[in-house]
C-alpha cells in the first residue's frame, strides 16, 4: 500500500512540473510593457491590490498596439506569486502606424489566433487576447478573456482597429 501511495505522489509531482514548464514556456507570457498602475485596496502586509495598465504590440501586425488594464492581487500571496488575480480586464487597441495585413489574416486563417497571454495565477489560469479580422468592414477585432484548464470566465472585453491608410 505504501508503494502505491508513493507512486501516486510521484505522478502528481511530475504532472505539476510538466504543467509548470508548459505554462512558463508558452509564447507571449511576458510580452507586455507596464505603463502604470493604481492601488484599489490597501493591504497591511505585502503589496496593495492594483489595476495594472500594460501595452503590447500585435506580433504579426506592425502598427497595431493594444492597451490592457487588469486586476493584480497584492498581499503576501501576491508578493510571493501564489495569488490568483480576478478575471477583470479591459482592452483598447489602436492603429499607431501603417498596417499591412498578412494574407493569413486577410483570408481568415488566423482568426482566433492568440496574440497575448499572461498567467494570472500560479497554475492553470491565464488572461488571453485573441485576434479576428472582419473583412466586410476591414476591421481587426481583439478579444480579451480569462480561462482556466477546467473552467473559464464569461468576463470579456473587445476592441477594434479599423484598418485605414496611415498619414
Amino acid at each position: 500500500m505504501k508503494l502505491h501511495a508513493r507512486i501516486k505522489k510521484q505522478k502528481e509531482c511530475i504532472y505539476f512540473l510538466l504543467m509548470l514548464i508548459l505554462i512558463l514556456s508558452s509564447p507571449g507570457i511576458l510580452l507586455a510593457e507596464q505603463i502604470g498602475s493604481v492601488s484599489t485596496k490597501f493591504k497591511i502586509l505585502g503589496a496593495n491590490d492594483k489595476i495594472v495598465i500594460e501595452a503590447f504590440d500585435d506580433p504579426e501586425i506592425a502598427g497595431a498596439t493594444c492597451y490592457l488594464s487588469r486586476a493584480k492581487t497584492g498581499g503576501v500571496s501576491g508578493v510571493v506569486g501564489v495569488a490568483e488575480d480576478t478575471s477583470d480586464a479591459s482592452i483598447a487597441c489602436r492603429q499607431i502606424g501603417p498596417i499591412s495585413l498578412p494574407e493569413n489574416v486577410k483570408n481568415g486563417q488566423a482568426d482566433g489566433k492568440e496574440v497575448f497571454k499572461k498567467s494570472t495565477s500560479l497554475l492553470f489560469k491565464s488572461l488571453q487576447v485573441v485576434r479576428f479580422y472582419d473583412a466586410k468592414r476591414n476591421v481587426l477585432v481583439y478579444l480579451s478573456y480569462s480561462d482556466r484548464i477546467i473552467e473559464g470566465s464569461p468576463k470579456n472585453s473587445i476592441s477594434i482597429i479599423p484598418v485605414t491608410p496611415w498619414h
